[in-house]
């Protein structure tokens, strides 16, 4: 049977609420009855009860991570470092899965059953509102992977996916590409259509460039990859912006199937530089995302919104850079 709290307090010679204070983190308690009781736990060999530590403190040190694309491999790695960074700070994932929902009230309702503390939202897919019911039913909520925008209802971190668009399409008109493309992910996205704002922008603004754009149905290797089969079929481009490394990996796949090469008949450049990335045998050209940093910022703001309730909403936005791999032309000059 396991040791009780009861047993602990009968051996370090205290009372059970001096027990729960000793391992309540802030709680009041002397030096010498924290000593006490955890010789007299460590003896016993008794470990905490986590739940029935929430039901005295109120607070269950559960963070709901929200996500919504489990298709794609990218989300391995922003897993990974959100679960691993909670635990060390204390706190317990909760990984939810909303991939088809389109209500923001049964994602609350869902996330209220649990009584998690707070929320992180890891999507750049969902719309805006999933995180506005969060914070409207009270909950602490950062939006990770979100829209940059200056004014902000909800505390977001992310990149701007604008930005990220001229970014590609300045690096594919200064290699000589005039007839440029972008396939992005789904056309309701708001990281696809900023995206497709900043790269047309750029086109426009260069006299002999050209430009089209096409939208896969997810952000997967599946979807780029008959993305691309599909455009092969008519009057492709030089080169295109993936918008996603997934979707740039299917899409050399496809390249490849048809009997074509990457760079000489095609160029492909993506977004995110995810692991798979930088496989030899893939060696993607891409602009580079700081996931590691968009974790970090996002955990600390919802420790921050856990510690001091009301503070009000920030957007932090981190920079991005390309990484010069083999799937594009070498600029001129670094041939």
């Amino acid at each position: 049977m396991p040791v009780t709290l009861r047993e602990v307090a009968e051996l370090a010679g205290v009372s059970r609420s001096a027990v729960s204070r000793a391992f309540t983190k802030g709680a009041s308690v002397s030096p010498a009855t924290r000593q006490k009781v955890e010789q007299a736990a460590q003896l016993l060999g008794y470990r905490p009860n986590a739940i029935a530590s929430s039901l005295t403190t109120g607070r269950t040190k559960m963070i709901g991570l929200v996500a919504d694309n489990f298709h794609n491999p990218m989300f391995l790695e922003v897993f990974d470092l959100f679960t691993r960074g909670l635990q060390d700070r204390d706190l317990r994932p909760l990984l939810v899965n909303l991939t088809g929902e389109t209500d923001p009230a049964h994602s609350v309702a869902m996330l209220q059953q649990y009584s998690v503390d707070g929320v992180i939202v890891a999507s750049s897919t969902l719309l805006p509102d999933f995180a506005l019911a969060f914070r409207t039913a009270g909950i602490p909520v950062v939006h990770a992977f979100a829209r940059a925008q200056a004014e902000t209802e909800i505390d977001i971190v992310g990149i701007d996916n604008s930005l990220c668009g001229r970014i590609a399409a300045l690096s594919l008109i200064a290699r000589g590409y005039d007839r440029i493309g972008f396939m992005g992910g789904p056309a309701s996205a708001t990281s696809t259509r900023d995206r497709l704002t900043g790269f047309y922008q750029v086109a426009r603004e260069t006299p002999g460039v050209t430009a089209s754009h096409s939208f896969s149905q997810a952000y997967s290797f599946e979807a780029g990859r008959a993305e691309m089969t599909q455009l092969l079929q008519g009057d492709y481009a030089q080169a295109y912006f993936c918008g996603d490394d997934v979707l740039s990996i299917g899409a050399l796949s496809a390249i490849a199937s048809a009997g074509l090469s990457v760079p000489d008949d095609i160029g492909i450049i993506g977004l995110n530089d995810m692991e798979m990335a930088q496989w030899e045998n893939i060696a993607l050209t891409t602009i580079h995302q700081p996931i590691e940093q968009i974790a970090t910022a996002a955990m600390d703001r919802v420790e921050m919104l856990l510690a001091e309730p009301g503070t009000p909403p920030v957007a932090q936005v981190f920079e991005c850079h390309i990484v010069e791999r083999s799937t594009l032309r070498p600029l001129p000059g670094k041939a």
